[in-house]
């Protein structure tokens, strides 16, 4: 009996796990499967992209059509200051009051009339060339 507990004692005991080879086919079928999930991955973020630049440019338009309607405005407004400081009557109110000029007398006056100029004879221009 001594003899059968130390067999018992000393026996060394691997508990180590079974490990089973995989089977090439297997292997395949993870790599092909491996594959398309990466594809699926791919469109999937490629689309989320796609949506995402289209979102932030519509953004992006908006705020463009809200300077450029700014800017008209202030485009406008500009071209009516420009118009009231062209203003005829402000500029003649400014000559007499602030440069002290006077307005003309008619024996002051002289009207050059202006002719249009006659265009050459065909003949003319003919020979000169």
């Amino acid at each position: 009996m001594s003899i059968d507990v130390e067999y018992a004692i000393k026996k060394d005991i691997k508990n180590n796990p079974v490990v089973r080879d995989v089977h090439p086919s297997q292997r395949r079928e993870f790599v092909h499967i491996a594959w398309l999930m990466a594809a699926i991955a791919c469109i999937v973020l490629f689309s989320s992209w796609q949506r995402y630049n289209l979102r932030h440019n519509g953004y992006s338009m908006q705020a463009l059509e809200q300077a450029r309607t700014a800017a008209e405005a202030l485009n406008r407004q500009l071209r009516l200051d420009v118009e009231t400081l062209r203003a005829p009557q402000r500029l003649e109110r400014i000559a007499i009051e602030t440069l002290h000029m006077q307005m003309p007398s008619t024996k002051d006056t002289l009207v050059i009339e202006r002719t249009s100029p006659s265009s050459p004879d065909q003949s003319a221009v003919a020979a000169a060339r």
